[in-house]
């Protein structure tokens, strides 16, 4: 659980600990320019870190939480970044703001919420990426219907209790969904404690496949 730093300022032990991993995926697949809409920011740690780290790109933090955006922006002022914007209100399953980016960027949202924000992050990534925009996403995936380690069994289960709607996904189903909204199958990044990262590409229209997801 995030705590707080003293300020507005909210604190995720994670962040500090996948922060450097994440951002080595990001510098190999990002473009070296343009923006890039993160889904979900939390605390704020993990955009303000990407940010100081890659100043030529533009960083557009959200997150659906009035409290969250208070944390995001009290990091961003603590940054100090010209390429770091203010957090907007953005709920991955509703309607998503206008514009046109880069990449879109979502780190360990989709476990946490329902089906339906994952489609809805599938479906508002299409609206704002172009052919060949990137759409990152990092957290646990079952893999063919396992889980991948013995301590993502047990995250499962106690996601599962605090709320039927949530859980670990499997990797095959998200990339179906992501299909569905014109994206390529992902390139595969395994990451530190039984994490991975999972690229993908938007297809230009001619190779699309609009056929629906099916749900995990």
């Amino acid at each position: 659980m995030p705590t707080t730093t003293g300020d507005a300022r909210r604190h995720a032990p994670a962040a500090l600990r996948n922060r450097a991993a994440i951002l080595a995926v990001l510098a190999r697949h990002l473009p070296p320019r343009g923006s890039v809409l993160e889904v979900a920011s939390g605390t704020g740690e993990h955009v303000a870190h990407f940010a100081a780290a890659l100043p030529g790109l533009v960083f557009q933090p959200s997150d659906p939480d009035a409290a969250a955006r208070t944390s995001i922006d009290a990091w961003a002022r603590q940054a100090g970044l010209p390429n770091l914007r203010p957090a907007l209100a953005l709920d991955a399953a509703a309607t998503w703001p206008p514009g046109l980016h880069a990449a879109v960027l979502c780190i360990n949202m989709i476990h946490i919420a329902p089906w339906a924000a994952t489609l809805g992050l599938m479906r508002g990534a299409a609206g704002v990426l172009p052919p060949g925009g990137v759409l990152m996403l990092y957290g646990p995936y079952r893999r063919e219907g396992r889980h991948t380690a013995p301590s993502n069994a047990e995250f499962d289960r106690d996601l599962r209790a605090r709320d039927p709607a949530w859980g670990v996904r499997d990797l095959e189903a998200v990339a179906a969904a992501a299909s569905a909204q014109g994206f390529g199958p992902p390139v595969v990044e395994p990451m530190p404690a039984n994490n991975l990262s999972l690229v993908f590409r938007r297809l230009p229209l001619i190779h699309r496949d609009t056929a629906p997801a099916d749900a995990p």
